[in-house]
């Protein structure tokens, strides 16, 4: 049951961006100063939003951008390219990308583990470093250095189920991972070590799809393992998880992945995975709403 006592019923989000509704689906976000990128899934295109948005670049044939997010040394958008089963607009395979894109949309940086199946989801690009989870297998993996060429392996295939989203704990010693299947797990980068965090009332947290840190132990997660999904405030133990609604009652058509910078939430709330699963159009864009943050991580 979610806690009403983490819930902040004044604060209600703004709509940042409309994506026009030709991109059927709207899966990632990230922001800078003036400006949103966000991925079309179906399209294969990451777009360049400020007034209006415009194409950075076009995926290569096979490959569509799901999570984003920009890295600092140089400056790189990495996506985590993929081609999952089971999608029915999607010709599956056996592997995608984690690539790296400027902001002219050339090519920077194209990597994969060295061998095996690798479905990336989710993708983190702090401190210099990145790490890319996968949705099948529930592994996670490194790129230790923005222009290194090599993944090192963080979790290893089938000790998750659905790796989702990524981020740090205070002193970066330890990962967040959202498994979609199994639940918050921390990660001690040092060893290697996986623990699972139980929420408050010692059952799993499923179902949790984009992940980012507020400050200090306070996260924001996409739920949408349930229709409507919401957006979820997760404090961080050491050994379980106590998690609420950001926003009281805020329901979310179709959410999937959010990006914070510090002063505003951003987040992909209704992405149209629904619409395009079923073949249909969309008729209205996907709206990216903006939701000021406050430094105890509260909704302004």
């Amino acid at each position: 049951m979610i806690l009403a006592a983490l819930a902040f019923a004044a604060a209600s989000p703004s709509v940042a961006l409309i994506v026009d509704p030709k991109h059927r689906l709207i899966e990632g976000v990230t922001g800078s100063v003036g400006a949103l990128w966000v991925s079309s899934l179906i399209d294969r295109q990451i777009l360049f939003c400020a007034k209006s948005c415009k194409t950075l670049v076009t995926l290569p044939d096979g490959l569509h951008p799901f999570a984003i997010d920009w890295g600092t040394h140089p400056d790189r958008i990495w996506v985590a390219a993929d081609c999952p089963p089971g999608v029915p607009f999607i010709k599956p395979c056996d592997r995608g990308a984690l690539i790296a894109y400027d902001r002219q949309g050339r090519v920077r940086a194209r990597v994969a583990p060295a061998s095996g199946s690798f479905h990336p989801g989710d993708v983190l690009a702090e401190n210099g470093q990145i790490f890319v989870s996968d949705s099948q297998n529930g592994a996670v993996y490194r790129l230790p250095n923005e222009r290194a060429n090599a993944l090192e392996t963080v979790v290893a295939p089938g000790v998750g189920k659905s790796a989702q989203g990524l981020a740090f704990r205070p002193a970066n010693t330890h990962l967040i991972v959202a498994d979609y299947s199994q639940g918050i797990a921390s990660i001690d980068l040092a060893t290697g070590a996986r623990t699972l965090l139980p929420r408050q009332d010692g059952k799993p947290l499923r179902g949790v799809d984009g992940l980012v840190r507020c400050n200090g132990t306070t996260y924001f997660g996409i739920y949408n393992g349930a229709s409507p999904g919401r957006l979820l405030t997760i404090e961080v133990g050491r050994t379980g998880v106590v998690y609420g609604e950001l926003i009281a009652d805020l329901k979310l058509a179709d959410p999937t992945q959010l990006s914070f910078d510090g002063k505003r939430l951003l987040v992909v709330a209704d992405s149209g995975w629904e619409l395009a699963g079923k073949g249909t159009l969309r008729a209205n864009g996907a709206p990216i709403f903006a939701i000021p943050i406050g430094k105890d991580c509260k909704p302004i």
